[in-house]
């Protein structure tokens, strides 16, 4: 048997379809169109839903499950996104209801993408064979997943696990929740894009040169990887940059380590791209910061496995929990 996961996000809708062995055997993708109707919107699900299929000549009666890894708030025991910011038409919209009536199959459940790709790394990836582990992503925003006693936790109200909203500056930063401080103001790609200007504008204000000022030139933008980059090129100001984003990093996952003890913590995103040298620069201040250590086994921190695939593979396996 196979099944089926949906990455829904704001911009686009990718599907695949996943074998037994956790492997995509084939997988497409359609625009959002966020501004729409939901109904409309559910209906384009399910009819990339039978295209996957199609593509990969499986039948839809082969297909156990239906996963879909929703931004927002999604109930999963009644199968409704209660709220989406990203897609303002889904608004306590029975999701799963709507996709199965125009895929009919016997399961469809739906979860917060989070959540989903952290059950994705638990059950297929870089968690694999654990009972307790967390997933944090570094992108746009720092997301967040819990699984403990292999299920996943968001809270009475299913708007639990958003980590990246617990506050490591008093009156710091504005984060977009509305907050001050919040890690995801320190933390994320965006966060550390915000260093990089300020670094910039520093830098030229006082007359010191900088690597980074020919590579967004050459780029024509900031991103997330001009800091690391010149940094590697043993650009100062550039170095300056990433110490600093990598200490509000280590702060935040420190706060979550001290709380849930995982077996795994794994790191997602677009920063995760920097491979295992981002975890060897985390350690030592994690080393530092967290309750108990050297007296308790400590929690391993992985990169996480799963990549762009995460949504799709995170909702393929929600039929698994």
């Amino acid at each position: 048997m196979y099944r089926i996961g949906i990455d829904l996000g704001g911009t686009n809708i990718a599907a695949g379809i996943v074998n037994d062995a956790f492997e995509i055997i084939c997988k497409d993708s359609i625009p959002t169109g966020a501004d729409r109707p939901a109904p409309e919107i559910a209906a384009d699900m399910a009819a990339l839903c039978h295209k996957v299929c199609e593509k990969a000549g499986v039948s839809p009666s082969e297909i156990a499950s239906v996963g879909i890894a929703s931004p927002g708030i999604a109930n999963h025991d009644d199968g409704v996104i209660e709220y989406c910011c990203n897609i303002p038409s889904f608004y306590q919209f029975p999701v799963c209801e709507a996709v199965k009536a125009g895929f009919p199959v016997a399961d469809v459940f739906v979860e917060n993408d989070a959540n989903a790709a952290a059950w994705g790394e638990a059950i297929a990836g870089a968690a694999k064979g654990t009972s307790n582990s967390i997933m944090i992503t570094l992108g746009t925003g720092v997301g967040g997943g819990i699984i403990i006693d292999n299920k996943v936790i968001s809270g009475f109200n299913y708007a639990g696990a958003e980590l990246g909203h617990m506050v490591i500056c008093v009156d710091g930063v504005q984060c977009g929740c509305g907050r001050k401080g919040c890690w995801e103001a320190y933390s994320s790609a965006t966060a550390l894009i915000r260093m990089t200007s300020e670094k910039l504008a520093e830098c030229e204000a006082s007359g010191r040169k900088t690597a980074m000022t020919d590579a967004v030139a050459a780029k024509g933008k900031v991103s997330g990887r001009t800091a690391f980059d010149c940094m590697r090129a043993g650009d100062e100001a550039a170095t300056e940059v990433v110490n600093t984003y990598l200490h509000y990093l280590a702060q935040g996952l420190s706060n979550i380590i001290n709380i849930f003890q995982p077996e795994v913590l794994s790191i997602g995103g677009g920063i995760s791209g920097e491979g295992q040298s981002l975890v060897e620069a985390l350690l030592p201040e994690i080393r530092r910061e967290v309750y108990g250590q050297g007296i308790v086994k400590s929690p391993e921190i992985r990169i996480a496995a799963l990549g762009n695939d995460a949504g799709i593979i995170g909702g393929a396996v929600l039929g698994l929990k």
